[in-house]
């Protein structure tokens, strides 16, 4: 998945609001006001052209660029020191590459879209935000199509929907509202305008190809319009129009092996941006529901381990100790089948449910634990910004720190029904792995590479944490987990995988 910005320059890389109105000025009307749009709009389900209809919206369109400062580490010149160090190091910008930190210049380039006569402008968070680690963005410019430009201010991001609000100041400009993306059906026109590779103003058009579209990002807003309109890199954060010229997403990523236009691009629908936008103009953080665990898809390989029906429910991987999931009673290994009423499935998932449940809201939730359902009560939390959930997700560790296979050592063992060698997890073995003192289990050793087990990715230095939810302290109590996953007529087995410091993640595996 890219999104689709570009960033340009030397080098290639990948407050709170002031008052406002969004009523515009006496004798000022949207661009797309339908008394305004309905001349200039093709008929609906045969146009003949979209010309008169992006005359009226383009203005409302504009560029969004920022300048940045990316600081890098300079290589050190090997020749420094000898009769070659100066012309060597003139190859390095004549700074005699002594491996000191260095300051460049480099900049972005994206779409947006004003909200409002006073300068109100939309876009992607990712188009204003720094290109990549050690850059600051200085300053952030809109230009409009008739080439004025003007310095914006940062009202208010949201990573988690990747949306931004900026601000410049000006009176009377071309605006465009937001739609009901809700009516929005596949098959339906739509019309994109942005400035792909900095090309300037730049009109395509296509279909919607996909509603509620998971791309598997997860989160609250992991619920795109897809689209084979051409987006490509810079139209990140350019409006959707649809035949009324209302506009119903915000153009944001593409899926693509090369990085251009294969047909598939994603844009945030209006019904998840409006509100969004709407808490950034008052100066407020967006506040998300938070229940504290991490999930995995019941995939048919899981579904076929675990008893149960495909794309139904999702799996919890791990509960965070002292969250609203473990407060509520939810255990690592539960299916969570239903949240608040509604079911859980790949288009409406635990993440988005959850997400977009009010912080303090106690919601029923059902699960399948040992292939029984229950039900439990949580009292939703407030979701940690992504930097901190981002950080808690760090860790690794070294999968090779395992003492050499010795199959006559006596503490090993054969788990040939799925094509493993395992022994139990001892501190020293621990350590040599970089795992914490509190981790218990099976370590694997040896894996079979014609097995299923080795098609799933599992290696040696890989601990083995439970089995169909039976904690794994032996190799008798994977054996135990193997003979009921066979007597249940079971041809897979979920096992609970930890390597190095990442969480434990569910693996299906074929049983032989």
């Amino acid at each position: 998945m890219r999104y689709a910005y570009a960033i340009t320059g030397a080098l290639l890389l990948s407050g709170a609001a002031a008052a406002m109105t969004l009523e515009p000025p006496a004798g000022q009307v949207a661009q797309n006001e339908p008394g305004v749009i309905a001349a200039a709009a093709p008929k609906a389900g045969a146009p003949m052209s979209f010309a008169d209809m992006v005359a009226t919206l383009q203005p409302a369109v504009v560029n969004i660029s920022t300048t940045q400062r990316v600081t890098v580490q300079q290589p050190t010149n090997p020749f420094a020191g000898t009769p070659f160090g100066d012309l060597f190091g003139q190859f390095n910008g004549g700074d005699q590459g002594n491996g000191q930190p260095i300051t460049r210049e480099a900049q972005s380039l994206g779409s947006g879209f004003i909200i409002s006569p006073d300068g109100y402008v939309v876009t992607n968070n990712h188009v204003i935000a720094a290109g990549t680690k050690g850059a600051t963005v200085e300053s952030i410019k809109v230009t409009l199509t008739d080439r004025k430009e003007y310095t914006a201010k940062l009202i208010g991001r949201d990573p988690a929907s990747d949306l931004a609000l900026l601000k410049v100041e000006a009176k009377g400009l071309p605006f465009v509202k937001f739609g009901d993306s809700t009516r929005a059906r596949v098959g339906d026109w739509v019309v994109a305008i942005g400035n792909p590779f900095g090309l300037g103003s730049t009109v395509t058009a296509g279909i919607v190809s996909a509603l509620h579209r998971v791309t598997g990002q997860g989160g609250a807003y992991d619920r795109f319009i897809q689209t084979d309109a051409s987006i490509n890199q810079g139209n990140s954060g350019g409006p959707m129009f649809d035949l009324g010229g209302n506009v119903i997403g915000i153009n944001s990523q593409i899926l693509s092996p090369t990085g251009g236009n294969v047909g598939i691009g994603f844009a945030i629908p209006a019904e998840e941006a409006k509100p969004i936008i709407e808490t950034l103009m008052k100066g407020t953080a967006v506040k998300r529901g938070y229940l504290g665990v991490s999930i995995q898809p019941v995939t048919e390989d899981m579904a076929a381990a675990l008893g149960l029906p495909v794309n139904q429910g999702e799996l919890l991987a791990r509960i965070e100790p002292g969250e609203a999931a473990e407060k509520a009673g939810l255990k690592q290994g539960d299916v969570v089948v239903r949240v608040g009423g509604k079911d859980v499935t790949p288009d409406q998932t635990l993440s988005y449910l959850v997400a977009n449940t009010a912080p303090g809201t106690r919601v029923p939730i059902e699960i399948i634990r040992d292939g029984k359902r229950q039900s439990l009560t949580a009292l939703v939390g407030t979701r940690p910004s992504e930097e901190t959930l981002a950080a808690g997700l760090n860790g690794g560790g070294d999968d090779d720190g395992l003492p050499e296979n010795d199959p006559k050592s006596g503490q090993q063992a054969s788990a040939s029904a799925i094509g493993l060698s395992v022994q139990p997890l001892t501190p020293a073995i621990a350590r040599s792995l970089n795992l914490d003192n509190t981790v218990q289990g099976l370590v694997i050793v040896q894996v079979d590479p014609s097995s299923d087990s080795a098609t799933k990715g599992l290696q040696r230095g890989d601990v083995i944490l439970s089995a169909n939810r039976i904690q794994t302290r032996t190799s008798a109590d994977l054996a135990r987990a193997i003979t009921e996953a066979k007597a249940a007529g079971r041809t897979q087995i979920a096992l609970l995988v930890q390597r190095g410091k990442t969480p434990g993640r569910f693996l299906a595996v074929k049983i032989k």
